[in-house]
């Protein structure tokens, strides 16, 4: 049975191999906007253009070229993800439907509905974990071009998972020429604070990549009209016959298949995907892992074709090589996963380890610390706890502000390599706490105290 894949996007249904081990997400399809809604934009955009000629804040020239576009979706400067996207929809070029579909390239990256509706923007979804990237705004919508903004969408309900749910939050951006840009799906109260009439410059910031409207989960829907308000598919290629659009609009128009590592990470336990319709994923990220700990590696790709050579890579603190292992996909999939499994043999060092992924000439790497880290550079000054040093007759003296006696209380104590020796449950009340220990003579240890409320360390000797 053939598999298609179609964006408005993921709710997805995730499939699982049986091994360590790799799935993939097929998203669902919907209509991005119905007919009525696209009237009443270009309706609202057009009173728009009007206003705002007559306030000298938009002109153009349609004699321009059209602009050539840079990418409409980038990361958070702040996230740790090396890439965000990958496309599962082009615009449909063939329309006739049902299942009738065709793109740019002459495939059928791209989708038609039984009432009639033919696919007519670009598909941007963000990957992996959609709803944790909204929640943290990692995924950003930015300006392909420079322009004007003559329409803005708010205030709409942002976490869909399917048709009918009214409007979009939306960013609409006219060029120089003429032509428009639309930029919708947009995550509530995330458009840029520029208000319409403003001026924006390609990359600037336009909103969090959301799932307003009819959206199955988070994605960037990117329709353009040229200037005479004529659909445009952005790319060319040999099935994209139109006369709206005889050349590419981008300034480096991105390959049809367009591989990509989105990032490399570690996790405590495996990650869940589908928590249900808007709710954020469980991904279990960790960075800093006990001894005795398992560690999983997660890889995320998009667009690998099948047969890609994948390796990944386990290094040790002294940059020695601990896992090196080259594998390759079965299958082609807009979005992707593989996850390794590696138990507390593997980590006879303690300190920073490093997992790199490389996929042809692109690597990405991930660093976590094995051993917890524990050093003088982690110890905190605390006006609620302190402890005794050095440590008499093994028993830690720990003199506390507060009355922490429900039992929750967490001790732990690490050598000075990062290795834990001891953790225990422990009851500590106002005033000195007694802890017997076992510990050897005369070493430097690290004392981490920890509950709900507080996390404190001290160097100790004992």
């Amino acid at each position: 049975m053939k598999k298609r894949y179609f964006l408005i996007f993921l709710f997805n249904t995730l499939f699982f191999s049986a091994q360590d081990g790799q799935g993939f997400y097929q998203p669902s399809n919907s209509v991005c906007i119905s007919p009525a809604q696209r009237q009443k934009i270009q309706q609202e955009l057009d009173a728009n253009r009007q206003l705002l000629k007559s306030q000298g804040k938009l002109s153009e020239n349609k004699m321009l070229s059209h602009p050539l576009f840079i990418w409409p979706v980038t990361k958070n400067p702040n996230t740790k993800y090396n890439n965000v996207w990958s496309i599962s929809n082009h615009v449909d070029h063939n329309l006739a439907y049902p299942n009738k579909v065709q793109d740019w390239n002459c495939g059928t990256r791209t989708y038609d509905t039984a009432d009639g509706y033919n696919h007519q923007g670009i598909d941007i979804f963000t990957w992996p974990f959609g709803w944790y990237m909204m929640d943290n705004n990692q995924a950003q919508a930015v300006a392909a071009a420079d322009g004007i903004i003559i329409g803005k969408d708010n205030g709409n309900f942002d976490r869909n998972c399917n048709f009918g749910n009214g409007d979009w939050n939306a960013v609409y951006i006219q060029h120089a020429d003429g032509s428009v840009a639309w930029y919708g799906h947009l995550k509530n109260n995330s458009l840029t604070s520029k208000a319409i009439g403003s001026s924006v410059a390609a990359g600037e910031y336009l909103g969090i990549v959301g799932s307003s409207g009819n959206s199955t989960g988070p994605h960037l829907h990117f329709e353009v009209y040229n200037s005479n308000n004529q659909l445009v598919d952005t790319y060319t290629g040999s099935c994209n016959t139109w006369t709206s659009s005889n050349d590419s609009w981008w300034a480096n128009q991105k390959p049809y298949v367009d591989p990509k590592i989105n990032g490399i990470f570690t996790h405590s336990d495996t990650a869940v995907f589908d928590n249900g319709c808007g709710v954020q994923e469980t991904t279990n990220f960790k960075d800093s892992f006990n001894t005795g700990e398992k560690v999983m590696v997660y890889m995320y790709f998009a667009d690998l074709p099948v047969g890609k050579n994948i390796n990944l890579k386990l290094i040790r603190p002294d940059n020695t090589i601990a896992y090196n292992n080259t594998f390759s996909n079965s299958a082609f999939y807009y979005a992707s996963y593989w996850y390794f499994t590696f138990q507390s043999s593997q980590f006879n060092q303690y300190g920073k380890w490093k997992a790199m992924v490389t996929v042809d000439s692109q690597s990405d790497t991930h660093e976590f610390m094995y051993g917890a880290n524990m050093g003088v550079a982690n110890i905190k000054s605390s006006k609620i706890l302190s402890v005794l040093n050095p440590v008499k007759n093994n028993q830690l003296q720990i003199i506390s502000k507060n009355d922490f006696a429900n039992g929750t209380t967490k001790m732990e104590i690490f050598s000075m390599d990062g290795k834990l020796i001891l953790t225990r449950q422990i009851k500590i009340k106002s005033g000195v706490n007694i802890i017997d220990v076992n510990l050897q003579k005369e070493q430097l240890y690290i004392v981490k105290i920890s509950d709900e409320s507080i996390s404190e360390s001290f160097k100790i000797n004992n």
